[in-house]
């Protein structure tokens, strides 16, 4: 990979991790909720499982399924599906109490999401069609460095979607409002998924 295909993929990798999406939504959502610090194994899961997804697709395993427009399209529905459970977990949420009861998006989770997440494919054909080359090093050498440049450009992109979920916090004071910051995010994140049928 050329310094310049580098760029250009650290751009794309900026782009699409700060653009909302269902990892923003559900990021905001979290960080509104628990705050900062218990919010953070939800950016690791979502910025480490995303990575091991582009690094599976790009060095062959998913590109056979992309290829594959019947498993793309049972994929987008159970992704879809996701969403919409999802979108109504956040939009039922309450706050966490004194003791912390409120259990966020954990590392695990957040990771596997990655698999049945619409946008997270889109990223990845993206990805594999627009920056692949044939002729530079192996797939997997090239899989390798969309991985790490997705963690190192996607990783303070999803800190900031966390922080303004936890800076919404001191709006949110009252039941009432939290409610409704809820129901706004599940409202959201429904509306992703309803876009994508």
């Amino acid at each position: 990979m050329t310094l310049e295909q580098a760029v250009a993929f650290a751009i794309f990798a900026v782009v699409t991790s700060i653009t909302p999406g269902p990892n923003n939504v559900m990021l905001t959502a979290t960080g509104a909720n628990v705050g900062i610090r218990r919010g953070l194994p939800h950016v690791l899961g979502v910025s480490l499982g995303f990575a091991l997804m582009i690094f599976v697709v790009a060095a062959g395993a998913g590109t056979a399924l992309i290829d594959n427009p019947a498993a793309m399209r049972v994929l987008r529905y159970v992704g879809i599906l996701v969403l919409l459970w999802l979108a109504w977990k956040i939009a039922t949420a309450g706050r966490a109490g004194p003791a912390g009861r409120e259990r966020p998006v954990g590392f695990i989770e957040a990771a596997l999401f990655q698999w049945v997440n619409p946008k997270a494919w889109l990223i990845c054909a993206g990805a594999v069609s627009g920056f692949l080359r044939e002729d530079g090093s192996g797939a997997t050498v090239q899989a390798g460095f969309f991985a790490l440049i997705f963690i190192v450009a996607g990783m303070p992109c999803m800190l900031l979607w966390l922080g303004f979920g936890a800076a919404m916090q001191r709006i949110l004071r009252t039941e009432r409002a939290l409610r409704a910051f809820n129901l706004t995010m599940g409202g959201l994140l429904a509306a992703t998924a309803l876009l994508l049928l």
